[in-house]
């Protein structure tokens, strides 16, 4: 069954267009330790920027960024809808393969999931590629906050922070969503936070490399779930022996990423101000603790959270933002035994650090910041260091509540 066009989006006449980014390949750590990058035939890369819409942004922005400058174009408009906070891209599909590029949008104000279509016309070339609307579908919880496709591009997940509940759907060769295969509405809650955790508040949906399962922050709950995925029938079924993994009352877990070589999972707590460390065996399910490490540096005592939380490629880094602090927190990764060392924080080049991403060449990562409303640029060391933003025009971009940008 078809979904219907999606209500409340606009596709205006010459603005719906996408610069195809020609990514590389990530090489791998140096024996140094220093972090290695790819060598990349293009030095422009486009971002889709989501944002809240209550103030003057109207939607998703398409954004051209020169790695080699460091520098931002102007925003152009690219899909105008009600607060597409979260955005995800279907993985690129290999040579021969029917399924079609395609972007996936949740509206938190409209509880609702867009797929959009990315023309596959000059995606090799880099030339301009058309995007047409292709349908939507309800969440059946309130507030959908973050969402992602595995990475055989049939399955897409939603997480609903409001509803407190977790979505799949099956999608067709074209982008389209297609029918519903899952949904868990969540009934535990921790009570660590009178207000915040009276009730679950799902936020992350994490797809391990493997494929084989999914990881379900519930920051009401002071949980993440794990669920079975069989990408043959994007079917989801809670983990049969550790549907799990608890965190003490009052963390928050938000968000989830695997490292690179797929042998941890760091999550990060928004209200904890922790990231917590876990020795991953994907194929049984488990996770075992290794550490948590805060986010904040010592003696600071101002109201802060988290947000996000990123590897570098080589995976000898991993970056975690801070919302109050307004920096980004920078760890060093043992990949043996996966414990981090603090490494500094930098500034985050705004307020409210909610998302940020690595540029596709490896040298960038770009912050979306919620509460100055623009996006900041911060070059990745040789040491996989971070160097502070510059503020001259162009390598900072004034967008209006900028909170999710993502490069494909």
């Amino acid at each position: 069954m078809k979904y219907l066009s999606a209500s409340g989006l606009s596709f205006v006449p010459g603005r719906f267009f996408l610069f195809a980014a020609m990514s590389s390949s990530i090489a791998s750590a140096s024996p140094s330790g220093s972090a290695s990058f790819p060598a990349a035939a293009d030095t422009t890369f486009t971002a889709w920027v989501g944002t809240y819409t209550k103030g003057t942004s109207r939607g998703i922005y398409r954004v051209a960024f020169d790695a080699a400058a460091g520098r931002f174009g102007a925003p152009e408009l690219a899909a105008e809808l009600p607060s597409p906070s979260f955005l995800a891209l279907r993985p690129a599909p290999g040579v021969g393969s029917r399924l079609a590029p395609a972007l996936y949008v949740v509206s938190e104000s409209t509880a609702t999931v867009t797929a959009l279509a990315l023309s596959s016309s000059g995606a090799a070339t880099g030339s301009a590629a058309s995007l047409a609307l292709l349908n939507s579908a309800p969440t059946r919880g309130a507030g959908p906050c973050d969402v992602a496709v595995d990475a055989t591009g049939r399955t897409l997940a939603v997480a609903n922070y409001s509803g407190g509940s977790l979505i799949a759907w099956r999608l067709a060769d074209d982008g389209s969503i297609e029918r519903e295969t899952a949904f868990f509405q969540h009934t535990h809650a921790s009570h660590g936070h009178p207000r915040r955790q009276d009730k679950p508040h799902v936020h992350g949906v994490t797809f391990s490399p493997d494929n084989r399962l999914l990881l379900v922050p519930d920051l009401g709950a002071d949980r993440v779930y794990v669920f079975r995925h069989d990408a043959a029938s994007s079917s989801l079924v809670p983990h049969e022996t550790a549907p799990w993994i608890d965190f003490p009352p009052g963390s928050g877990p938000r968000h989830a990423v695997f490292s690179p070589d797929a042998r941890h999972v760091c999550v990060i707590n928004e209200m904890g101000n922790t990231v917590s460390v876990f020795a991953c065996d994907a194929a049984a399910g488990t996770f075992a603790p290794v550490a948590d490490v805060p986010t904040l540096p010592a003696g600071f005592a101002g109201e802060s959270t988290t947000a996000e939380l990123a590897f570098s490629p080589d995976g000898l880094r991993l970056y975690a933002s801070n919302r109050g602090h307004d920096s980004i927190a920078i760890f060093a990764r043992d990949p043996a035994t996966g414990r981090l060392t603090p490494a500094g924080h930098v500034s985050a080049g705004g307020r409210g650090p909610r998302h940020f991403t690595l540029a596709p060449d490896g040298r960038w990562l770009i912050a979306a910041n919620q509460g100055t409303g623009n996006l900041s640029a911060l070059r990745i060391t040789p040491d996989g260091g971070l160097a502070p933003a510059a503020t001259d025009a162009g390598a900072t971009l004034p967008l209006d509540a900028a909170v999710c940008v993502k490069f494909r």
